[in-house]
């Protein structure tokens, strides 16, 4: 399939699969390779959640009188997720803490993961044309080329706040990804 005539909701999906690989990666590592395994994690559900926020959010707010709400509870799961993201990331992947918390992640995101699936995504297709779905997921990759690399559990989870601060952290998340792949 040409990648550039994919759809925003054919490519969220594929990366709802790619986010339940690499948690199923993690859960199989072994203390001493999870942070390995992790980093792509937090890599994928940082810009994944960042380009949702900037680009698919503001249009399912828009699909109807449910889009709103839809929305607003996506949102809120977004933060939860973000939270245990962040205190993740602070935590030695080899602890059993680690493992416990991981564990809040996973059943956290793969609840939103099947909320979005079966509530965001039929708004979306249902709602919106075909060609500007096409154009969503440019955006979205583009979304997800500036976003942050890291979850960043006080940046503001609007299209807005991600526009004028996500920048700035996705610059410092790269450098500190640079730094890390050098030590």
């Amino acid at each position: 399939m040409n990648d550039d005539r994919v759809d925003a909701v054919a490519l969220l999906v594929r990366q709802h699969e790619q986010i339940r690989d690499l948690l199923d990666q993690i859960e199989l590592a072994t203390p001493s390779t999870r942070r390995s395994a992790f980093e792509p994690l937090v890599r994928l559900l940082a810009v994944h959640e960042t380009a949702e926020e900037i680009v698919v959010h503001p249009v399912v707010r828009r699909c109807g009188p449910e889009g709103e709400a839809v929305t607003r509870a996506r949102l809120a799961e977004e933060d939860s997720a973000k939270k245990l993201l962040a205190a993740l990331e602070r935590l030695d992947p080899a602890s059993v803490d680690f493992m416990h918390l991981f564990d809040a992640l996973r059943t956290a995101v793969l609840r939103h993961a099947q909320l979005e699936e079966r509530e965001c995504f039929p708004l979306l297709t249902q709602t919106v044309d075909p060609d500007q779905l096409t154009t969503m997921a440019a955006g979205l990759r583009l979304a997800e080329s500036v976003a942050p690399t890291h979850a960043h559990a006080g940046a503001p989870e609007s299209a807005i706040g991600n526009v004028t601060v996500g920048p700035f952290l996705a610059m410092a998340d790269r450098v500190r990804d640079l730094f890390r792949s050098r030590s």
